[in-house]
């Protein structure tokens, strides 16, 4: 397995788009995982949320109690070691985050459709916490809009029909705070998995952690970007839409570098009625059954509380089996 890879996103728009498809689309077949540079979204957006979730977790306990997730509301904050793998087994998480997802008007018909989507839990502080939240998720979805038309052109698919599967989306989003682990325990941040979305927008950080799962192997690489990029990886479902052309690859987070790491990855997922199945004939090997949407988000966000076990063997909820 090749190192992740690095992508002018800019000309995409130009002359050398065929060149930036290209390169996308190696790195999604061989890697699953690529490195953007010059993708649009302001430095000051990415520092702005940054401090934002530093400062949110930086306040006491108690504060932060006060926005707990429930079972009935999937937004909120999560606990340190709350959350397990969604097996329904091992040891629990070492973060602590906070979920948002699509902020959608409680009186929005949807809302009556599909009991997934609604209004976020907002925290009361810090100031301009939400701001901060929904700018950078705004360029987030600049940038998936464009990787939306880059996998349609490479699938070979209807551009406007794909991305209008990504209208009123089940998107969301986890803030993020690991705190140091202790390098001689078997500890992970977050457990081997794979993203149960369409792809996965991640501003890069200083703070190592990440790690790759090489492809055929139990070998791991360290996810490095460059400063000022985006680490973008695809998930179950475009590996899905794919019929096994791009690869969801699996990977961890273990902070052993002595600091506190904060992350907000970002998750495209499309409308919860979205039927994901192969749009073109699947490569040698690959079977998987067609997914609903709304029915696997739901299993994975059940499966996340510790005392929840899988009821449908046929989902693969991400975590790794093996």
């Amino acid at each position: 397995m090749p190192d992740i890879p690095l992508v002018d996103l800019s000309l995409a728009g130009g002359p050398r788009r065929d060149t930036v498809i290209g390169q996308i689309d190696a790195a999604f077949r061989e890697i699953g995982f690529v490195y953007l540079s010059e993708h649009g979204i302001p430095a000051h957006t990415v520092e702005s949320i940054r401090a934002a979730v530093i400062a949110y977790f930086d306040r006491s306990t108690s504060e932060k109690g006060r926005d707990r997730i429930t079972r009935d509301n999937y937004r909120g904050y999560i606990p340190t070691g709350f959350f397990t793998a969604n097996s329904g087994g091992g040891d629990a998480d070492n973060y602590e985050g906070y979920k948002l997802h699509l902020e959608t008007d409680p009186r929005d018909p949807i809302v009556a459709e599909c009991d997934l989507y609604g209004p976020n839990r907002w925290p009361a502080a810090p100031k301009r916490f939400r701001e901060a939240v929904m700018n950078y998720w705004l360029a987030c979805d600049r940038v998936a809009d464009t990787l939306l038309e880059i996998a349609a052109t490479i699938l070979g698919i209807d551009r406007k029909w794909f991305l209008d599967l990504f209208e009123k989306p089940m998107t969301n989003m986890t803030l993020l705070h690991y705190p140091p682990a202790d390098s001689r325990l078997n500890s992970c941040g977050i457990h081997p998995h794979k993203d149960t979305d369409a792809f996965t927008i991640l501003a890069g950080d200083n703070v190592s952690g990440l790690m790759v799962r090489r492809r055929g192997g139990d070998q791991w690489i360290e996810a490095r970007p460059p400063a000022g990029s985006l680490v973008v990886n695809l998930g179950d479902l475009l590996e899905l839409w794919s019929g096994g052309y791009f690869v969801s690859t699996p990977h961890k987070v273990v902070d052993i570098s002595g600091k506190d790491r904060y992350s907000f990855p970002y998750f495209l997922v499309p409308r919860f009625d979205t039927i994901v199945e192969p749009l073109r004939k699947p490569v040698d090997g690959f079977n998987r059954a067609p997914v609903h949407v709304g029915d696997v988000s739901r299993e994975v966000w059940r499966t996340n509380w510790p005392d929840a076990e899988q009821k449908d063997g046929s989902y693969d909820l991400g975590t790794l089996h093996d």
